[in-house]
Protein backbone atom coordinates (compact mmCIF):
# COMPACT_ATOMS: atom_id res chain seq x y z
CA UNK A 1 0.00 0.00 0.00
CA UNK A 2 1.41 3.38 -0.96
CA UNK A 3 2.05 6.19 1.53
CA UNK A 4 -0.75 8.41 0.16
CA UNK A 5 -3.21 5.52 0.27
CA UNK A 6 -2.24 4.71 3.87
CA UNK A 7 -2.70 8.35 4.91
CA UNK A 8 -6.05 8.41 3.15
CA UNK A 9 -7.13 5.27 5.03
CA UNK A 10 -6.01 6.70 8.37
CA UNK A 11 -7.95 9.91 7.65
CA UNK A 12 -11.15 7.99 6.92
CA UNK A 13 -10.72 5.89 10.08
CA UNK A 14 -10.21 8.99 12.21
CA UNK A 15 -13.28 10.65 10.72
CA UNK A 16 -15.33 7.50 11.34
CA UNK A 17 -14.15 7.37 14.97
CA UNK A 18 -15.03 11.03 15.48
CA UNK A 19 -18.44 10.42 13.94
CA UNK A 20 -19.01 7.48 16.27
CA UNK A 21 -18.04 9.67 19.23
CA UNK A 22 -20.55 12.34 18.18
CA UNK A 23 -23.30 9.72 17.93
CA UNK A 24 -22.48 8.48 21.45
CA UNK A 25 -22.72 11.99 22.95
CA UNK A 26 -25.78 13.71 24.39
CA UNK A 27 -29.07 13.26 22.55
CA UNK A 28 -31.35 15.89 21.04
CA UNK A 29 -35.12 15.49 20.95
CA UNK A 30 -37.49 17.59 18.88
CA UNK A 31 -41.00 18.81 19.69
CA UNK A 32 -43.43 20.23 17.15
CA UNK A 33 -47.10 21.33 17.16
CA UNK A 34 -47.58 18.77 14.37
CA UNK A 35 -45.64 16.02 16.15
CA UNK A 36 -46.76 12.78 17.79
CA UNK A 37 -45.76 11.46 21.20
CA UNK A 38 -45.61 7.97 19.70
CA UNK A 39 -42.88 9.16 17.31
CA UNK A 40 -39.15 8.77 18.10
CA UNK A 41 -38.64 12.51 18.69
CA UNK A 42 -36.26 13.06 15.79
CA UNK A 43 -36.17 16.19 13.66
CA UNK A 44 -38.24 14.42 10.97
CA UNK A 45 -40.54 12.64 13.44
CA UNK A 46 -40.84 14.98 16.43
CA UNK A 47 -42.77 14.58 19.65
CA UNK A 48 -45.93 16.60 20.22
CA UNK A 49 -45.29 17.63 23.84
CA UNK A 50 -42.41 18.84 25.95
CA UNK A 51 -43.58 16.44 28.68
CA UNK A 52 -42.94 13.47 26.41
CA UNK A 53 -39.51 14.72 25.39
CA UNK A 54 -38.65 15.36 29.04
CA UNK A 55 -39.63 11.79 29.97
CA UNK A 56 -36.86 10.32 27.80
CA UNK A 57 -34.07 12.81 28.51
CA UNK A 58 -30.99 12.13 30.57
CA UNK A 59 -28.44 14.64 31.81
CA UNK A 60 -26.77 16.55 28.98
CA UNK A 61 -29.69 16.10 26.58
CA UNK A 62 -31.39 18.86 24.62
CA UNK A 63 -35.06 19.40 23.83
CA UNK A 64 -35.54 21.63 20.78
CA UNK A 65 -39.05 23.09 20.47
CA UNK A 66 -40.24 24.15 17.05
CA UNK A 67 -42.19 27.37 16.63
CA UNK A 68 -45.97 27.54 16.87
CA UNK A 69 -48.63 27.32 19.54
CA UNK A 70 -48.88 24.39 21.96
CA UNK A 71 -52.01 23.83 24.04
CA UNK A 72 -50.78 23.00 27.55
CA UNK A 73 -53.46 21.64 29.88
CA UNK A 74 -51.30 20.41 32.77
CA UNK A 75 -48.17 21.76 34.41
CA UNK A 76 -44.87 20.89 32.75
CA UNK A 77 -42.82 19.46 35.64
CA UNK A 78 -39.03 19.62 35.31
CA UNK A 79 -37.58 17.90 38.38
CA UNK A 80 -34.44 16.24 37.00
CA UNK A 81 -31.14 17.91 37.83
CA UNK A 82 -27.98 18.27 35.80
CA UNK A 83 -24.55 19.36 36.92
CA UNK A 84 -22.39 22.43 36.38
CA UNK A 85 -20.59 20.60 33.57
CA UNK A 86 -23.63 18.87 32.04
CA UNK A 87 -26.95 20.67 32.02
CA UNK A 88 -30.38 19.88 30.71
CA UNK A 89 -31.44 22.07 27.78
CA UNK A 90 -34.95 23.18 26.82
CA UNK A 91 -34.57 25.53 23.87
CA UNK A 92 -36.58 27.10 21.10
CA UNK A 93 -35.47 25.91 17.70
CA UNK A 94 -33.20 28.65 16.25
CA UNK A 95 -35.17 31.40 14.57
CA UNK A 96 -38.54 30.08 15.78
CA UNK A 97 -40.75 31.08 18.72
CA UNK A 98 -42.84 28.45 20.56
CA UNK A 99 -45.87 29.64 22.56
CA UNK A 100 -47.01 27.47 25.45
CA UNK A 101 -50.67 28.42 25.70
CA UNK A 102 -51.96 27.38 29.14
CA UNK A 103 -55.18 29.39 28.94
CA UNK A 104 -57.39 26.29 29.14
CA UNK A 105 -56.17 25.73 32.71
CA UNK A 106 -58.54 26.62 35.54
CA UNK A 107 -57.45 29.42 37.84
CA UNK A 108 -55.91 27.43 40.67
CA UNK A 109 -52.77 27.71 42.78
CA UNK A 110 -51.42 24.40 41.48
CA UNK A 111 -51.89 25.17 37.79
CA UNK A 112 -48.49 26.59 36.87
CA UNK A 113 -47.27 26.64 33.29
CA UNK A 114 -43.79 25.29 34.10
CA UNK A 115 -42.66 23.99 37.48
CA UNK A 116 -38.87 23.91 37.59
CA UNK A 117 -37.70 22.14 40.74
CA UNK A 118 -34.60 20.69 39.11
CA UNK A 119 -31.20 22.38 38.96
CA UNK A 120 -28.76 23.13 36.17
CA UNK A 121 -31.31 23.68 33.42
CA UNK A 122 -30.89 26.10 30.56
CA UNK A 123 -34.25 27.24 29.17
CA UNK A 124 -34.36 29.68 26.29
CA UNK A 125 -36.80 31.22 23.85
CA UNK A 126 -40.22 30.12 25.16
CA UNK A 127 -43.44 32.09 25.69
CA UNK A 128 -45.66 30.97 28.57
CA UNK A 129 -49.12 32.52 28.61
CA UNK A 130 -52.44 32.09 30.39
CA UNK A 131 -51.48 29.67 33.17
CA UNK A 132 -53.93 29.17 36.04
CA UNK A 133 -51.26 30.47 38.43
CA UNK A 134 -47.58 31.32 37.78
CA UNK A 135 -46.23 31.14 34.28
CA UNK A 136 -43.17 29.55 35.86
CA UNK A 137 -42.52 28.58 39.47
CA UNK A 138 -38.84 28.01 40.13
CA UNK A 139 -37.56 26.22 43.23
CA UNK A 140 -34.36 24.71 41.82
CA UNK A 141 -30.93 26.29 41.71
CA UNK A 142 -28.20 27.13 39.20
CA UNK A 143 -30.67 27.45 36.33
CA UNK A 144 -30.56 29.89 33.41
CA UNK A 145 -33.83 31.25 32.02
CA UNK A 146 -33.11 33.32 28.93
CA UNK A 147 -35.13 35.20 26.31
CA UNK A 148 -38.47 33.89 27.62
CA UNK A 149 -41.76 35.76 28.07
CA UNK A 150 -44.47 35.21 30.70
CA UNK A 151 -47.78 36.95 30.14
CA UNK A 152 -51.50 36.89 30.91
CA UNK A 153 -50.96 34.36 33.69
CA UNK A 154 -53.23 34.25 36.75
CA UNK A 155 -50.41 35.03 39.18
CA UNK A 156 -46.79 36.20 38.96
CA UNK A 157 -45.15 35.58 35.60
CA UNK A 158 -41.98 34.04 37.03
CA UNK A 159 -41.78 33.37 40.77
CA UNK A 160 -38.89 31.92 42.78
CA UNK A 161 -39.29 30.24 46.16
CA UNK A 162 -38.59 27.14 48.27
CA UNK A 163 -34.90 27.97 48.52
CA UNK A 164 -34.31 28.71 44.84
CA UNK A 165 -30.78 30.09 44.63
CA UNK A 166 -28.09 31.13 42.18
CA UNK A 167 -30.47 31.28 39.24
CA UNK A 168 -30.07 33.67 36.32
CA UNK A 169 -32.98 35.27 34.48
CA UNK A 170 -31.57 36.88 31.36
CA UNK A 171 -33.37 39.10 28.83
CA UNK A 172 -36.88 37.97 29.79
CA UNK A 173 -40.23 39.80 29.73
CA UNK A 174 -43.20 39.49 32.08
CA UNK A 175 -46.39 41.45 31.50
CA UNK A 176 -50.21 41.57 31.76
CA UNK A 177 -50.20 39.07 34.63
CA UNK A 178 -53.21 39.44 36.92
CA UNK A 179 -54.62 37.26 39.70
CA UNK A 180 -58.28 37.27 40.80
CA UNK A 181 -57.57 39.62 43.72
CA UNK A 182 -55.25 41.78 41.58
CA UNK A 183 -52.91 42.00 44.57
CA UNK A 184 -50.48 39.11 44.01
CA UNK A 185 -49.53 38.98 40.33
CA UNK A 186 -46.08 40.49 39.84
CA UNK A 187 -43.84 40.36 36.82
CA UNK A 188 -40.92 38.70 38.62
CA UNK A 189 -40.95 37.64 42.27
CA UNK A 190 -37.88 36.35 44.12
CA UNK A 191 -39.98 36.25 47.28
CA UNK A 192 -41.32 34.40 50.34
CA UNK A 193 -38.90 31.50 51.07
CA UNK A 194 -36.56 32.22 48.15
CA UNK A 195 -32.84 31.45 48.43
CA UNK A 196 -29.91 33.75 47.74
CA UNK A 197 -27.73 34.67 44.79
CA UNK A 198 -30.47 35.07 42.18
CA UNK A 199 -29.68 37.45 39.34
CA UNK A 200 -31.80 39.28 36.77
CA UNK A 201 -30.28 40.93 33.73
CA UNK A 202 -31.88 42.83 30.87
CA UNK A 203 -35.44 41.95 31.91
CA UNK A 204 -38.63 43.98 31.42
CA UNK A 205 -41.74 43.88 33.58
CA UNK A 206 -44.80 45.92 32.71
CA UNK A 207 -48.51 46.33 33.41
CA UNK A 208 -48.77 43.58 36.01
CA UNK A 209 -51.63 43.97 38.46
CA UNK A 210 -49.33 44.10 41.51
CA UNK A 211 -45.61 44.93 41.19
CA UNK A 212 -42.90 44.68 38.57
CA UNK A 213 -40.47 42.96 40.95
CA UNK A 214 -41.41 41.81 44.46
CA UNK A 215 -38.83 40.74 47.04
CA UNK A 216 -41.28 40.27 49.93
CA UNK A 217 -40.02 37.60 52.36
CA UNK A 218 -41.77 35.12 54.63
CA UNK A 219 -40.77 33.31 56.87
CA UNK A 220 -37.43 34.42 58.35
CA UNK A 221 -34.63 32.92 56.23
CA UNK A 222 -31.86 30.83 57.76
CA UNK A 223 -29.20 32.78 55.84
CA UNK A 224 -28.86 36.28 54.39
CA UNK A 225 -30.76 36.68 51.12
CA UNK A 226 -29.25 38.77 48.31
CA UNK A 227 -30.85 39.45 44.93
CA UNK A 228 -29.21 41.42 42.11
CA UNK A 229 -30.89 43.21 39.21
CA UNK A 230 -28.96 44.80 36.38
CA UNK A 231 -30.17 46.71 33.31
CA UNK A 232 -33.82 45.91 34.07
CA UNK A 233 -36.90 48.00 33.19
CA UNK A 234 -40.12 48.13 35.22
CA UNK A 235 -43.04 50.25 34.11
CA UNK A 236 -46.81 50.79 34.25
CA UNK A 237 -47.31 48.25 37.01
CA UNK A 238 -50.48 48.56 39.06
CA UNK A 239 -52.56 48.66 35.88
CA UNK A 240 -54.51 46.03 33.99
CA UNK A 241 -54.04 45.15 30.33
CA UNK A 242 -57.03 47.38 29.54
CA UNK A 243 -55.15 50.32 31.03
CA UNK A 244 -57.43 50.74 34.02
CA UNK A 245 -55.90 50.86 37.51
CA UNK A 246 -55.74 47.63 39.47
CA UNK A 247 -56.15 47.36 43.24
CA UNK A 248 -52.64 45.90 43.55
CA UNK A 249 -49.64 47.68 45.08
CA UNK A 250 -48.44 49.14 41.78
CA UNK A 251 -44.71 49.43 42.48
CA UNK A 252 -41.87 49.08 40.01
CA UNK A 253 -39.13 47.53 42.13
CA UNK A 254 -40.35 46.39 45.56
CA UNK A 255 -37.08 45.56 47.26
CA UNK A 256 -38.26 43.47 50.20
CA UNK A 257 -40.46 43.67 53.24
CA UNK A 258 -42.58 41.25 55.25
CA UNK A 259 -45.59 41.34 57.53
CA UNK A 260 -44.44 42.31 61.01
CA UNK A 261 -41.26 40.22 61.06
CA UNK A 262 -39.00 43.01 59.78
CA UNK A 263 -36.97 40.76 57.50
CA UNK A 264 -33.82 41.61 55.57
CA UNK A 265 -33.63 41.17 51.80
CA UNK A 266 -30.35 42.58 50.52
CA UNK A 267 -31.25 44.08 47.16
CA UNK A 268 -28.79 45.38 44.55
CA UNK A 269 -29.98 47.35 41.52
CA UNK A 270 -27.66 48.58 38.78
CA UNK A 271 -28.65 50.60 35.71
CA UNK A 272 -32.34 49.94 36.32
CA UNK A 273 -35.18 52.04 34.88
CA UNK A 274 -38.55 52.57 36.58
CA UNK A 275 -41.30 54.72 35.11
CA UNK A 276 -45.06 55.12 34.99
CA UNK A 277 -45.73 52.79 37.92
CA UNK A 278 -48.94 53.73 39.68
CA UNK A 279 -47.54 54.01 43.21
CA UNK A 280 -43.75 53.83 43.66
CA UNK A 281 -40.78 53.38 41.39
CA UNK A 282 -38.16 52.08 43.82
CA UNK A 283 -39.84 50.92 47.03
CA UNK A 284 -38.27 49.83 50.32
CA UNK A 285 -41.55 48.26 51.48
CA UNK A 286 -40.29 47.86 55.08
CA UNK A 287 -37.19 45.99 53.97
CA UNK A 288 -34.71 46.04 56.87
CA UNK A 289 -31.78 44.75 54.84
CA UNK A 290 -29.12 46.49 52.81
CA UNK A 291 -30.12 48.16 49.54
CA UNK A 292 -27.77 49.39 46.84
CA UNK A 293 -28.94 51.50 43.89
CA UNK A 294 -26.31 52.44 41.32
CA UNK A 295 -27.13 54.46 38.20
CA UNK A 296 -30.89 54.01 38.32
CA UNK A 297 -33.45 56.26 36.63
CA UNK A 298 -37.01 57.08 37.74
CA UNK A 299 -39.69 59.05 35.92
CA UNK A 300 -43.40 59.65 36.40
CA UNK A 301 -43.97 57.10 39.12
CA UNK A 302 -46.44 57.97 41.86
CA UNK A 303 -43.34 58.41 44.02
CA UNK A 304 -40.00 57.89 42.33
CA UNK A 305 -37.79 56.76 45.24
CA UNK A 306 -39.20 55.70 48.62
CA UNK A 307 -36.68 54.48 51.21
CA UNK A 308 -37.69 56.11 54.45
CA UNK A 309 -38.29 53.30 56.98
CA UNK A 310 -35.68 52.11 59.43
CA UNK A 311 -33.10 49.44 58.58
CA UNK A 312 -31.49 46.90 60.90
CA UNK A 313 -28.16 47.46 62.60
CA UNK A 314 -25.47 46.36 60.19
CA UNK A 315 -27.55 47.13 57.10
CA UNK A 316 -26.69 50.00 54.79
CA UNK A 317 -28.46 51.83 51.98
CA UNK A 318 -26.45 53.38 49.16
CA UNK A 319 -27.91 55.47 46.34
CA UNK A 320 -25.36 56.82 43.87
CA UNK A 321 -25.43 58.23 40.33
CA UNK A 322 -29.22 57.97 40.28
CA UNK A 323 -31.65 60.18 38.37
CA UNK A 324 -35.18 61.39 38.93
CA UNK A 325 -36.95 63.57 36.41
CA UNK A 326 -39.39 65.42 38.65
CA UNK A 327 -39.50 65.06 42.43
CA UNK A 328 -37.24 62.27 43.62
CA UNK A 329 -39.51 61.24 46.52
CA UNK A 330 -38.05 60.46 49.92
CA UNK A 331 -34.81 58.97 51.29
CA UNK A 332 -33.96 58.51 54.95
CA UNK A 333 -31.11 60.45 56.55
CA UNK A 334 -29.14 57.19 56.88
CA UNK A 335 -28.97 56.72 53.08
CA UNK A 336 -25.47 57.16 51.69
CA UNK A 337 -25.78 59.43 48.67
CA UNK A 338 -23.36 60.67 46.04
CA UNK A 339 -23.86 62.51 42.74
CA UNK A 340 -27.60 61.97 42.43
CA UNK A 341 -29.55 64.27 40.12
CA UNK A 342 -31.48 65.89 42.98
CA UNK A 343 -28.30 66.91 44.79
CA UNK A 344 -26.31 70.09 44.21
CA UNK A 345 -25.19 71.27 41.70
CA UNK A 346 -27.72 69.56 39.42
CA UNK A 347 -31.04 70.92 38.26
CA UNK A 348 -32.57 68.37 35.91
CA UNK A 349 -35.02 69.25 33.13
CA UNK A 350 -36.48 67.49 30.09
CA UNK A 351 -33.67 68.96 28.04
CA UNK A 352 -31.18 66.64 29.74
CA UNK A 353 -32.71 63.69 27.86
CA UNK A 354 -32.74 62.68 24.22
CA UNK A 355 -36.40 61.75 24.62
CA UNK A 356 -39.06 61.39 27.29
CA UNK A 357 -41.35 59.63 24.82
CA UNK A 358 -41.83 55.97 25.82
CA UNK A 359 -42.36 54.78 22.24
CA UNK A 360 -40.61 51.47 21.66
CA UNK A 361 -40.08 50.43 25.28
CA UNK A 362 -42.34 47.39 24.76
CA UNK A 363 -40.93 46.73 21.31
CA UNK A 364 -39.31 43.54 20.07
CA UNK A 365 -35.97 42.57 21.44
CA UNK A 366 -32.88 42.25 19.31
CA UNK A 367 -32.18 38.84 17.75
CA UNK A 368 -29.86 37.95 20.63
CA UNK A 369 -32.62 38.77 23.12
CA UNK A 370 -31.12 42.01 24.40
CA UNK A 371 -33.23 45.10 25.03
CA UNK A 372 -34.26 47.33 22.14
CA UNK A 373 -32.33 50.52 21.57
CA UNK A 374 -34.71 53.39 22.26
CA UNK A 375 -33.85 57.01 23.04
CA UNK A 376 -36.19 57.19 26.06
CA UNK A 377 -34.39 58.59 29.13
CA UNK A 378 -31.00 58.45 27.42
CA UNK A 379 -28.93 61.54 28.07
CA UNK A 380 -28.88 64.28 25.46
CA UNK A 381 -25.62 65.59 24.07
CA UNK A 382 -24.38 68.32 26.38
CA UNK A 383 -26.43 67.16 29.38
CA UNK A 384 -25.03 68.23 32.73
CA UNK A 385 -25.35 64.58 33.85
CA UNK A 386 -22.69 63.30 31.44
CA UNK A 387 -19.33 62.50 33.11
CA UNK A 388 -20.73 63.86 36.37
CA UNK A 389 -20.94 60.66 38.41
CA UNK A 390 -18.93 58.66 40.90
CA UNK A 391 -16.99 55.56 39.87
CA UNK A 392 -18.90 52.65 41.46
CA UNK A 393 -17.27 49.95 39.37
CA UNK A 394 -19.69 49.92 36.42
CA UNK A 395 -18.50 50.41 32.82
CA UNK A 396 -18.47 53.98 31.54
CA UNK A 397 -17.48 55.64 28.29
CA UNK A 398 -16.20 59.11 29.17
CA UNK A 399 -13.88 60.69 31.70
CA UNK A 400 -16.20 59.67 34.53
CA UNK A 401 -19.48 57.76 34.84
CA UNK A 402 -22.70 59.47 33.80
CA UNK A 403 -25.78 59.67 35.98
CA UNK A 404 -28.73 57.39 35.31
CA UNK A 405 -29.39 54.03 33.72
CA UNK A 406 -27.92 54.79 30.29
CA UNK A 407 -24.29 55.72 29.77
CA UNK A 408 -23.95 58.28 26.98
CA UNK A 409 -22.21 56.70 23.98
CA UNK A 410 -22.92 53.11 25.02
CA UNK A 411 -25.76 50.91 23.73
CA UNK A 412 -27.60 48.23 25.67
CA UNK A 413 -25.25 45.36 26.42
CA UNK A 414 -25.67 41.61 26.26
CA UNK A 415 -26.06 39.36 29.26
CA UNK A 416 -23.25 39.13 31.76
CA UNK A 417 -24.13 36.03 33.80
CA UNK A 418 -22.70 35.69 37.31
CA UNK A 419 -22.35 31.92 37.27
CA UNK A 420 -18.83 30.53 37.43
CA UNK A 421 -17.40 29.48 34.07
CA UNK A 422 -17.82 25.84 33.16
CA UNK A 423 -15.51 23.67 31.09
CA UNK A 424 -15.73 24.44 27.38
CA UNK A 425 -17.85 21.61 25.97
CA UNK A 426 -20.23 21.39 23.06
CA UNK A 427 -22.66 19.29 21.13
CA UNK A 428 -22.73 19.16 17.33
CA UNK A 429 -26.24 18.20 16.24
CA UNK A 430 -27.06 16.17 13.15
CA UNK A 431 -27.79 18.40 10.19
CA UNK A 432 -31.36 18.84 8.94
CA UNK A 433 -32.48 17.77 6.44
CA UNK A 434 -30.17 14.83 5.83
CA UNK A 435 -29.96 13.70 3.04
CA UNK A 436 -30.23 17.21 1.58
CA UNK A 437 -30.38 19.00 -1.76
CA UNK A 438 -28.78 21.48 -1.93
CA UNK A 439 -29.11 23.34 1.43
CA UNK A 440 -29.00 21.95 4.96
CA UNK A 441 -28.95 23.42 8.45
CA UNK A 442 -26.20 22.65 10.98
CA UNK A 443 -26.70 23.41 14.67
CA UNK A 444 -24.20 23.26 17.50
CA UNK A 445 -24.36 24.15 21.16
CA UNK A 446 -21.54 25.60 23.26
CA UNK A 447 -21.68 25.29 27.04
CA UNK A 448 -19.32 28.25 27.36
CA UNK A 449 -17.85 30.79 24.98
CA UNK A 450 -14.97 29.47 22.90
CA UNK A 451 -12.92 29.90 19.75
CA UNK A 452 -14.49 27.53 17.22
CA UNK A 453 -14.02 26.32 13.67
CA UNK A 454 -16.64 24.47 11.65
CA UNK A 455 -15.35 23.01 8.40
CA UNK A 456 -16.81 20.72 5.76
CA UNK A 457 -14.58 17.98 4.29
CA UNK A 458 -14.96 15.55 1.43
CA UNK A 459 -14.24 11.83 1.83
CA UNK A 460 -10.57 12.44 0.97
CA UNK A 461 -10.13 14.77 3.94
CA UNK A 462 -9.95 17.91 1.81
CA UNK A 463 -11.52 21.12 3.17
CA UNK A 464 -14.52 22.11 1.08
CA UNK A 465 -15.47 25.23 3.04
CA UNK A 466 -15.09 26.88 6.44
CA UNK A 467 -18.47 27.79 7.91
CA UNK A 468 -17.35 29.18 11.28
CA UNK A 469 -14.01 30.56 12.42
CA UNK A 470 -13.70 32.71 15.54
CA UNK A 471 -15.05 33.25 19.02
CA UNK A 472 -18.65 32.25 19.65
CA UNK A 473 -20.65 32.85 22.82
CA UNK A 474 -22.31 30.09 24.81
CA UNK A 475 -25.65 28.85 23.55
CA UNK A 476 -27.14 27.35 20.41
CA UNK A 477 -25.75 28.37 17.02
CA UNK A 478 -27.27 27.88 13.58
CA UNK A 479 -25.29 27.67 10.32
CA UNK A 480 -26.53 27.05 6.78
CA UNK A 481 -24.49 24.94 4.37
CA UNK A 482 -25.17 25.24 0.62
CA UNK A 483 -23.94 22.30 -1.46
CA UNK A 484 -25.28 23.54 -4.79
CA UNK A 485 -21.78 23.57 -6.33
CA UNK A 486 -20.88 20.11 -5.09
CA UNK A 487 -21.52 16.68 -6.54
CA UNK A 488 -23.70 14.11 -4.79
CA UNK A 489 -21.96 12.11 -2.11
CA UNK A 490 -20.80 11.91 1.49
CA UNK A 491 -19.29 14.90 3.27
CA UNK A 492 -18.24 15.51 6.87
CA UNK A 493 -18.73 18.61 9.04
CA UNK A 494 -16.18 18.90 11.85
CA UNK A 495 -16.56 21.29 14.76
CA UNK A 496 -13.56 22.17 16.91
CA UNK A 497 -13.80 24.14 20.16
CA UNK A 498 -10.59 24.39 22.12
CA UNK A 499 -9.16 20.89 22.35
CA UNK A 500 -12.50 19.20 21.58
CA UNK A 501 -13.64 17.93 18.21
CA UNK A 502 -16.89 16.45 16.88
CA UNK A 503 -17.92 15.31 13.38
CA UNK A 504 -21.22 14.58 11.64
CA UNK A 505 -21.87 12.91 8.31
CA UNK A 506 -23.67 14.86 5.56
CA UNK A 507 -25.42 13.19 2.62
CA UNK A 508 -25.85 15.35 -0.49
CA UNK A 509 -28.28 13.78 -2.97
CA UNK A 510 -29.04 15.52 -6.27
Amino acid sequence: MGRVTRLHSVSIVLIALLFAFAEASASTYYVSPTGNDSAPGTVNQPFLTIAKAYSVTVVGDTILVRGGTYTVTTTINLSKSGTSASKYYLLAYPGERPILDCSSMAVNGSNRGIKLSGSYWYIKGLDVKGAGDNGMILSGSHNIIEFCAFYENSDTGLQMGSGASDNQVINCDSFYNVDPSEGNADGFAPKLDVGTGNYFYGCRSWQNSDDGWDGYLRPRPSQPITTTLEDCWSFNNGYLKSGSASVGNGNGFKMGGSDSANLEHNFILKNCLSFGNRVKGFDQNNNRGSMTLYNCTAYQNGTNYSITGYIDSGSTVTVENCVALGSYGGLGSYVIQQTNSWLSPFSVTNADFASIDTAGVRGPRKPDGSLPDVPFMHLAAGSQLIDAGTNVGLPFAGLAPDLGAFEYGMTNGVSRPLMSPVPASFHLLQNYPNPFNPVTQILYRLQSGSEVTLKVYDVFGRVITTLENGFRASGLHHVEFDGSRLTSGVYFATLKAGSLTSTIKLMLVK
